[in-house]
This record gives C-alpha cells, structure tokens and sequence, in this order.
C-alpha cells in the first residue's frame, strides 16, 4: 500500500512506515495535481501539514483513499467531519509538537520583552553610526518574572507553555472551555518532579484587563470570528503583549495594526497569519512585530515524534 506524504514526513517516519510495509512518497505534489496524482498513484493514505488541504472534492474524487493524516494539531485544512462520514480515518498528532511550540512561544516572549527581534534587525545595518540612539531605543525593556500571562486554550500545547512559564516564575492564567484542575508537572534536573495546580476559566474578557501576556493556542473557529477582536483588545492593560502560534484568523490583524499603532498593544508575536502562504506586508515590517514563518513545531525532536506517531496509527489502522 502507498502512503502520499505530500508535505514531507520525518526519515524516522518513513522508515517506520516502511518496516510496517508501505511504500511513501515524499514528493510534493501541487494542489490543483493532488487528486489525479492520488488515483494514478493508488495512494491509500495521504498525509499533510499546514501547507496541503484535503477538501470534500478530494474525499469524493478518490475512491480508494482510506486515510487523511495531519502531522500537527489543528486540522481546519481537513474536512475533517465529511471525510469520515465517508468512512475515512482521520489523524493527527496532537502531542508530538507541544513542547517545541511552546518553547517558540518563551522565546517570543524574551525576545519582544527585549525588542531583541528588532535589535537583531537594526544593529547590522545601523549599529555603526547610530549606536547611542538604538541604545536609547531598546532601553525599556521590561522582565518576565512577577508578570502575568494568559494562556488561551489550555490544552497539550498551553499546559506545556504554563510549565515553562512557571519555570521562569510568572504567574500563570489559564483560559478554556473546560474548567477542571490541571495539574502542571515541573521538571527540575536535581530537585525532582513538581507539580502545580491550574484552574480555568472560560471566560477571556473577565480577566484580560489583568494580564501582561497572551499566548494563544486554539483552533481557527467554526464560524470564522476573530478571538481577539476590537472589543477584547480595548480591554487589555496597556502595553500588553500578544503571541499567536494557533492559527491565522485567531486575531483579527487590522484590530492588532491598530492596537500597536496606538500603544495598547507593546509588541506581537506572530507565527501564523491569516493569507497563508502570503501573509500581508504591513505585519511583516512593523518593527513591533517578531514574524516567523509558522515554524512552531518545526524543530528535528518534534518531526520525529510526529513521524513516528503518524506511522503507528496507519500501521495500526491500515496494516
């Protein structure tokens, strides 16, 4: 059986896939080419990232697709409820990339704490002539320790970002739909495993006033609306900063231009943008801004979990 991993899968991956006796490709095949390349070929499973969308047409253009597997979390590139009313399996990895998002995600956090993101900019091209003046530019920075930040959508991802976010001692407010304790385990070489206690709430605008931070981890929702919005930023202290590595569409990108330009909003992380893979200029060169090219989970210790994981569930369910 033949196995299409149209946005690449780890060498761990398809060599545990191979062992299991699939035969993978990892040639990438253009959008508009998927479907004729999935009947030609006779591929059973296909498996994609961010970049390749499996819509209805495809479900019902391929007759002997048997398998849609997203190596990642969020599936909105999926039609997820359609493809399996079909019959088809549907997976993910939901656990594979948690801990390297949410390291992207402190880094982020250091890195606009500090106008690193900015500094590394600047320095090379006028570090020279107008040192001083940068100096006095970047001056402000401000600590992590003491604040408070957000964690929206506490699920694998936000629980691994609030261990870290303890670690460096901030306090730690958790926003989800389900409102039971978490524990958070706190691995500390020499001292041995700890574990805090989280509560959520669920709801974001009661508290949003009192946070210094907002990171970001759930899905694009259903009916298109932005989670942070007009109404929500209007309502967050001054100078907060803001870091999504969910989805594109999670914030609305005009209301963050205008909280940034204004001073609400201190700086932004973004990982993920709403026009993937042509995410608007003006978010790019804002100086406020730290872009990345939605590379949260792309880190080697990550791709091998995901490849692993996406191999034993289709050896599983195929084999």
């Amino acid at each position: 059986m033949k196995i299409l991993a149209n946005d690449g899968i780890s060498p761990e991956g398809v060599a545990a896939l191979e062992k299991s006796g699939f035969e993978v490709s990892t040639v990438n095949v253009p959008q508009d080419q998927l479907i004729n390349a999935i009947n030609t070929e006779n591929y059973v499973g296909v498996l994609v990232r961010s970049a390749t969308t499996v819509r209805a047409e495809v479900v019902d253009s391929c007759p002997g697709l048997k398998l849609i597997g997203r190596g990642g979390v969020g599936m909105d590139n999926i039609d997820v409820d359609y493809a399996r009313s079909k019959g088809l399996h549907v997976i993910n990895t939901p656990g594979a990339s948690s801990q390297s998002v949410a390291e992207m995600v402190m880094g982020s956090l250091f890195a606009l704490s500090r106008s690193l993101h900015d500094s590394y900019h600047q320095m090379p091209t006028s570090g020279d002539t107008d040192f001083k003046i940068l100096k006095k530019k970047y001056g402000k920075g401000q600590e992590l320790r003491g604040k408070t930040i957000g964690i929206v959508g506490f699920g694998r991802i936000g629980q691994s970002l609030a261990s870290y976010a303890l670690g460096v001692g901030m306090e730690v407010r958790a926003i989800d739909m389900q409102v039971n304790p978490v524990e958070i385990p706190l691995a500390i070489k020499g001292v041995g495993n700890l574990k805090v206690t989280l509560t959520p709430t669920n709801n974001l605008a009661d508290i949003i006033g009192e946070l210094d931070y907002i990171s970001l981890h759930v899905p694009k929702q259903s009916n298109g609306a932005a989670v942070i919005n007009v109404d929500l930023i209007e309502k967050m202290k001054d100078g907060a900063i803001i870091v999504n590595a969910a989805r594109g569409g999670v914030i609305d990108e005009d209301a963050l231009l205008r909280g940034l330009a204004s001073g609400k909003i201190r700086a932004a992380g973004l990982d993920v943008f709403e026009n993937e893979p042509n995410p608007r200029k003006d978010l790019l060169v804002n100086e406020k801004i730290a872009a990345t090219p939605h590379i949260g989970a792309a880190t080697t210790e990550a791709q091998t979990r995901i490849g692993l994981e996406l191999a034993e569930q289709i050896a599983h369910l195929l084999g």
